[in-house]
């Protein structure tokens, strides 16, 4: 079992590495991880709910409206009426080009994070990644 906890404190490392190197990076294009985060998610699906973003971003739903309000205060989405008391969220032209600004930051990041890594041995790493806790 050491030899698991090993392991797993090892992810989280690298987690917390990368979370850490990506909020202090992103500060320069005036985002943080949670609205980058965000962003990507509202970007993948546009027109989601609240709820749905929230899994998306592994936060509580509490928490991702606290940050949506946030992201719209700063004209990053915008929110409109969808399905019965569903609100849909979109991103605005700001948001794209926050985004995008965030996106090319976030690359260099873990361009550099992975560079030890050949492209096959992080290819390998996704999947073997992919594959923990789908048991």
């Amino acid at each position: 079992m050491p030899d698991l906890q090993a392991l797993g404190r090892a992810i989280k490392q690298a987690q917390y590495r990368h979370h850490r190197a990506l909020d202090t990076a992103l500060t320069e294009v005036g985002s943080t991880l949670a609205q980058w985060d965000a962003l990507r998610a509202i970007d993948r699906t546009p027109g989601s709910t609240a709820r749905a973003l929230a899994e998306e971003t592994f936060q509580s739903e509490q928490s991702f409206g606290t940050l949506a309000t946030r992201l719209l205060a700063r004209d990053l989405i915008e929110r409109a009426p969808g399905r019965g008391r569903a609100i849909e969220h979109r991103l605005t032209p700001e948001g794209e080009r926050t985004l995008a600004a965030a996106n090319r930051v976030a690359d260099a990041v873990l361009a550099e994070s992975f560079a030890a890594l050949s492209a096959a041995e992080r290819a390998t790493l996704r999947g073997l990644l992919e594959r923990v806790g789908t048991h």
